[in-house]
């Protein structure tokens, strides 16, 4: 463990020691523990520490997020708001095939589930990737979604990676860890292979992939944008956060609140100088709540800003601009939303960032029987889909 072990002697736990410097840790990211959803936490891992919960982490080589999340998930990265309903059967009772399988590398091993659509294809299909948030399941997050249910419509598959809890206690993607923002490394060289091996075994047009999540899900699709945009054609983030914005927890607690206590552009705190900006100019659709309290709203902006300076540096050798819109509407459910359209020469939408008026840290559409949900709308399973069906196939940017 780097934030919290190293100054430990090796012959002892000394729990009082690993709290403090979780609190030290805390403040360097300006979050308070004496107030607020902070209040308490202090004790709690005092508690947690005390009875011995670290017992079976080596002393040197446990990661810190497994530290902060077991002794109080309220401090989680990207942590739970809520219970996870059961999991159970993703499949919706759709005539298609939700089939559960692992892809191994020597980066380590997931599961993941896959739908595969009912209808016959005299062609190969569109696979859409979809990546969890914290604490949630490949079926929570199908339930939540109904992508399932688009995919049926619409004949694309849908592959649902799942994290495992041994790589993290709270089954976050690990978005903010330095290895697990590199090609061929950590996470994203699991899910790009076993998108492959998906690929190759099903049918897919490899040049119709895509990807999206919600939450700490939403920061690894986009770093799979950025290290893999030779695999995805196009990117979809619902709560998340920029690229490279955090590279510990403490820069990681400090993104997800904006920045708050730092210094730099907000949503892009923490990140080694040099790596803050992306150089893949991917299509990007984004989502997110102006009331989330969880990832703050500022950070979906980062994301399209990010995105939106790639674009800019590639059009300077090819001439290519953006043209941009704005309208706002009110969904079905109730929910009012802005959105703003970055178009290419022929209409396209190359970029889109959805504001959720008065949404929290949830999946905009979503069903209830899955976690993080909020029925009010707009549905951005349906938007996703049609934004990425719209693109071009990857690798043409």
């Amino acid at each position: 463990m780097t934030t919290v072990y190293n100054s430990l002697p090796m012959s002892r736990f000394n729990a009082d020691h690993i709290n403090e410097t979780i609190e030290r840790a805390l403040a360097s990211a300006g979050l308070d523990t004496s107030t607020g959803p902070m209040h308490g936490v202090t004790e709690t891992i005092r508690r947690a520490l005390s009875s011995g919960v670290l017992s079976s982490f080596g002393v040197h080589d446990a990661p810190p997020l497994e530290v902060v999340e077991r002794v109080g998930e309220q401090i989680s990265p990207l942590g739970r708001a809520e219970p996870s309903p059961p999991s159970s059967s993703g499949g919706l009772g759709l005539p298609g095939r939700f089939i559960t399988s692992e892809f191994s590398n020597q980066a380590g091993t997931r599961a993941y589930k896959l739908y595969v659509p009912s209808q016959a294809s005299d062609s190969r299909r569109p696979l859409i990737v979809m990546l969890h948030g914290c604490t949630q399941s490949a079926d929570d997050f199908a339930r939540g979604t109904q992508m399932n249910r688009s995919a049926e419509e619409n004949g694309f598959l849908v592959l649902y990676p799942e994290q495992a809890a041994s790589a993290n206690v709270s089954k976050c993607w690990n978005w903010f860890q330095p290895h697990d923002q590199k090609r061929d490394k950590g996470e994203p060289s699991v899910i790009a292979g076993m998108v492959g091996e998906v690929a190759g075994a099903y049918g897919v047009d490899e040049r119709r992939i895509f990807v999206a999540g919600l939450s700490a899900g939403a920061a690894m699709a986009v770093v799979l944008g950025e290290t893999y945009p030779d695999i995805f054609a196009a990117v979809g983030a619902h709560s998340g956060l920029p690229f490279a914005s955090a590279h510990d927890i403490p820069s990681a607690m400090a993104a997800m609140k904006g920045g708050r206590g730092r210094s730099g552009s907000a949503g892009v705190i923490g990140a080694r100088v040099g790596e803050r900006s992306c150089k893949q100019a991917v299509p990007t659709i984004v989502f997110h709540g102006d009331r989330d309290h969880t990832v703050q709203h500022s950070n979906g902006a980062a994301i399209l800003q990010q995105a939106s300076d790639a674009h800019a540096a590639a059009g300077k050798t090819n001439g290519n601009t953006l043209a941009t819109s704005t309208e706002r509407g009110t969904a079905p459910g109730g929910r009012t939303f802005s959105r703003s359209v970055h178009s290419e020469a022929d209409g396209r939408p190359h970029l889109e960032f959805w504001t959720l008026h008065g949404a929290g840290h949830a999946w905009s559409g979503g069903n209830g029987s899955g976690s993080y949900t909020d029925c009010k709308g707009p549905d951005a399973s349906a938007e996703l889909v049609r934004f990425f069906l719209a693109q071009p196939r990857a690798g043409s940017a």
